[in-house]
């Protein structure tokens, strides 16, 4: 092949190319959020409670034990999934179980979810249970408004009191 076909054949793919990428960089139009609404987003990553409380082992307990495995509590690893429901304006949005992470259930337990909601004032629960009961023993309530396009983040930190709104 001449070498002026060759680099005629290369410009045009290259042409072809770049009109591609520009048409895909701009031409599907992209709306995080629909006209009109806020976004209430629930990102928590927490273990949850012990299944079962450690127990005292007693001395023939003890002994029947190898020496370096000889720990005074027995401590069941697995723990509770956790359970996560958001209300807004007293309906039920999302009622989310994250179970715990790892082999032995003994992780962690992640949760993720994207909630578009109409923007305005709402009043917006948010429970949670992390014991093997599922009891939501730490609640949430608060009236806010979300303006639109605006993203209101649900978190869960023990040092700050439980459940965050930012």
């Amino acid at each position: 092949m001449n070498r002026a076909l060759r680099y005629g054949m290369q410009a045009i793919l290259y042409a072809a190319f770049a009109a591609t990428l520009g048409y895909l960089s701009t031409s599907p139009a992209f709306e995080p959020l629909p006209p009109g609404h806020a976004l209430i987003r629930v990102s928590l990553n927490h273990a949850g409670q012990r299944m079962v409380a450690c127990r005292k082992r007693t001395a023939e307990e003890l002994a029947k034990l190898a020496p370096n495995m000889r720990a005074a509590e027995d401590c069941p690893r697995e723990r509770a999934a956790v359970r996560v429901k958001v209300e807004l304006d007293g309906r039920p949005v999302a009622d989310i179980v994250a179970p715990p992470a790892g082999l032995s259930r003994d992780g962690a337990s992640v949760a993720y979810r994207r909630l578009p909601v109409p923007a305005g004032t709402h009043r917006l629960r948010v429970s949670l249970a992390d014991d093997a009961a599922s009891t939501f023993d730490r609640v949430r309530e608060e009236e806010m408004h979300l303006a639109t396009g605006r993203v209101l983040i649900v978190d869960f930190e023990p040092g700050q009191g439980g459940i965050v709104f930012r």
